[in-house]
């Protein structure tokens, strides 16, 4: 009898931990075994090259989804879409045709390329009225179909764009596509002006993204209305130990968490999503997890199902995934840090500086057009991110504050340097380090450091976007990036093809390149610090040059709508002026509506919860005070602590009834909403949770209704 070596089953394990990766999508190998050549090859120049899709070959893409669907146990098919809540969407249609002698499987071409959902409940900020009704719903191509199992089989589901009956995006897929083909456009001048390498025909926008979120267990979240409605705890006191001796971060996962981060890592890995890196993050309960590069539009979509798959796998190991901002006050909060970057269809990442930055002055390009674009948009850069739960992080010692700026690092800051002053000397490098052990190895060192508080970090070959919040969907975010980073180059090679008029003298492109990069340094380069992001000296710096600081989502989002961004927009056709007034609306409405369903639960949890334990124990405390009292018998003490827990208990019904008439107060517009919320509901809701976290601190744990933070925080 034979027997398995361990050997032989880590390599079982092995092939089939690598055979199973993009197995539920519709990719590759799948697409050769179920297309037939040439309908492969066609789809592969949409895929590939963004080549228009051929109609005649959709049927025959239909039909081999559906067999390869119906053969991984699918019965229907959905087109899987992201309306304007945040959310993704899908309707599910049977494959299933009933005939007259019976009934077939069948999943036709124009099914394939058009879906006709509801339009009317979906946010869209006035573009359609309530009685109107009819969207659409359009295939994306480039985006793969995958399946998402159940219990019962599986659905097909279809990435698509969801527009308006009259064609206006009801998406953020719409104009995050339209925003990739403009920085194709803009930044393909660029590269023909340096003529570097002939063989390039697209440039593509990248995006890895690190996306961190909190596991409790999901009996304690079962017990807190605020995490099941809001995502975050509206009250609760901090536990004694938080995350102050680091001690969490990178430490040893827990045995249960990481069967949870295994499980759905394999689902990930079926569903092509290449996820890479999981760790502990800084506070207790904290986790990353992050993934590779992709092609923008696909890394969107696969962000969208990685929330997803994150959510739906911790309930089946009993924890709830909290991925909102700042579910824990006092405590470390989430983000989702955009790693952007750009590159040529031949493979160049445009953003590699290379050996000798100080003379690669097409990388010099991109880099002054960035920093460009990001100070003249800093406010909606900002705006991009705005959001009631970003509004808790950003500007906390684990968040970017309010105010964007460009970080460098030592190497490049001294590239711009030599720009400005027409010095040319070496780039700086990073060296080695000796670790001072003679079995030690020496560490080859970055050129620059990394800068943790900065909101737009260059980080060796990319620019990571720190300030976009966990629960972000980040086709937002990227759209306006991808768009103001368009209007910059499109400036810069407007300017040199002036200049230059068809000249190809590397000499004249070199001087005529210098000439535009010191003018657009002396400029912008105001964008740019290197320094501690969190310190008062730099707010005080950042004010004196000019940088706005939008503190809370009500005083950025108005950008959105400002006159500069509606040029911008439709000047580009990312977004028509009402497509993107709409938006505006929308994201408004959005952050009054989060807050006035957050102020309705703390009203919720503080009137039928915290204060009848208050005032519970204020009649305990009352009857041991009279019964002691009665027996001479002292109890000054007690009879504090008595009058502590009533003032506390008037307090807080004070504090109910006043947050109550806010929350009920009417008004005349969005913008006028949002600010009575940033100016008079949130701060009453904070006066109101400050109370409730005192009573917390006095009333016996027997009698608090309400799971702490410290269990939620430390039982795994």
């Amino acid at each position: 009898m034979e027997h398995t070596t361990m050997s032989d089953a880590t390599d079982m394990h092995k092939n089939d931990y690598c055979d199973r990766y993009g197995c539920r999508t519709f990719t590759g190998g799948t697409m050769l075994r179920y297309l037939q050549p040439e309908v492969y090859e066609s789809l592969l120049e949409t895929i590939d090259k963004s080549k228009p899709l051929d109609p005649a070959i959709a049927n025959n893409v239909a039909h081999a989804m559906m067999e390869w669907a119906i053969d991984n146990g699918c019965t229907h098919y959905t087109h899987w879409f992201q309306p304007l809540t945040g959310a993704t969407a899908e309707k599910h249609d049977g494959f299933l045709e009933p005939k007259d002698t019976g009934a077939i499987a069948e999943f036709k071409g124009d099914l394939l390329i058009r879906g006709e959902p509801d339009a009317s409940s979906f946010p869209n900020g006035g573009i359609r009225d309530t009685w109107e009704a009819r969207g659409y719903t359009a295939w994306d191509a480039t985006s793969p179909a995958f399946i998402m199992l159940n219990e019962n089989g599986g659905t097909l589901c279809i990435p698509t764009a969801f527009v308006s009956w009259t064609g206006e995006a009801l998406d953020k897929k719409t104009p995050l596509l339209r925003s990739i083909d403009v920085v194709n456009k803009q930044a393909m001048r660029i590269v023909k002006i340096f003529g570097n390498d002939p063989d390039v025909s697209r440039v593509i926008t990248t995006l890895g993204l690190e996306q961190e979120y909190f596991l409790v267990d999901e009996s304690f979240a079962t017990n807190r209305n605020d995490l099941l409605l809001c995502g975050r705890t509206l009250i609760g006191t901090t536990p004694p130990k938080g995350h102050q001796l680091d001690d969490h971060y990178f430490g040893k996962i827990p045995e249960r968490v990481l069967s949870f981060m295994d499980d759905a890592e394999q689902q990930l890995y079926e569903l092509g999503i290449p996820v890479k890196t999981r760790h502990n993050e800084v506070a207790p309960g904290q986790y990353e997890i992050a993934p590779l590069y992709e092609n923008a539009n696909v890394a969107s979509d696969h962000q969208m199902l990685l929330m997803e798959v994150l959510k739906t796998t911790a309930r089946s190991h009993g924890f709830k995934c909290l991925l909102h901002e700042k579910p824990f006050a006092g405590v470390n909060g989430s983000g989702k840090h955009n790693n952007w970057s750009i590159a040529t269809n031949t493979g160049k990442n445009l953003l590699n500086p290379g050996n000798e930055p100080q003379n690669n002055l097409q990388f010099l390009t991109f880099l002054c057009a960035i920093i460009r674009a990001v100070d003249i948009h800093a406010d909606l850069l900002r705006a991009s991110v705005a959001s009631a739960a970003n509004d808790h992080r950003l500007g906390a010692n684990e968040a970017p504050p309010a105010i964007i700026s460009v970080f460098l690092g030592d190497m490049l800051s001294d590239v711009l340097d030599q720009i400005e002053t027409k010095e040319s000397r070496d780039a700086r490098k990073g060296g080695t380090l000796d670790l001072g052990a003679d079995t030690m190895p020496k560490v080859d060192r970055d050129s620059g450091d990394r800068n943790r508080t900065s909101p737009f970090a260059f980080t060796g070959n990319k620019f990571e976007f720190r300030a976009v919040g966990s629960t972000s969907t980040i086709a937002w975010p990227n759209t306006i990036l991808n768009t103001i980073i368009s209007e910059s180059l499109d400036y810069m090679a407007t300017q040199l093809e002036a200049k230059l008029a068809g000249s190809t003298s590397k000499e004249q492109i070199e001087t005529e390149v210098r000439s535009l990069l010191r003018d657009v340094l002396k400029e912008h380069r105001k964008v740019v610090f290197d320094g501690d992001n969190y310190t008062e000296e730099w707010h005080n710096e950042a004010a004196k040059r000019g940088l706005p600081n939008l503190k809370t989502a009500a005083d950025a989002l108005p950008c959105i709508t400002s006159q500069k961004a509606i040029e911008l927009f439709s000047h580009y056709n990312v977004l028509s002026n009402r497509e993107l007034i709409a938006r505006g609306e929308v994201l408004m409405e959005q952050y009054a509506t989060v807050v006035s369903i957050e102020a309705r639960t703390l009203l919720m949890m503080l009137s039928t919860q915290v204060l009848p334990a208050s005032l519970r124990y204020q009649g305990e405390l009352a009857s041991i005070v009279t019964a002691s009292r009665d027996n001479s018998i002292q109890c000054d003490r007690s009879t504090a602590r008595l009058g502590d827990v009533a003032r506390l208990s008037e307090l807080l019904q004070v504090s109910i009834e006043e947050v109550q008439r806010l929350v009920t107060t009417e008004h005349s517009s969005t913008g006028e909403h949002a600010d009575f919320i940033r100016d008079s509901l949130l701060p009453e809701m904070s006066a109101a949770r400050i109370i409730a976290d005192q009573l917390e601190e006095l009333v016996p744990d027997d009698m608090w209704p309400l799971p702490s933070y410290t269990e939620m925080l430390f039982i795994r």
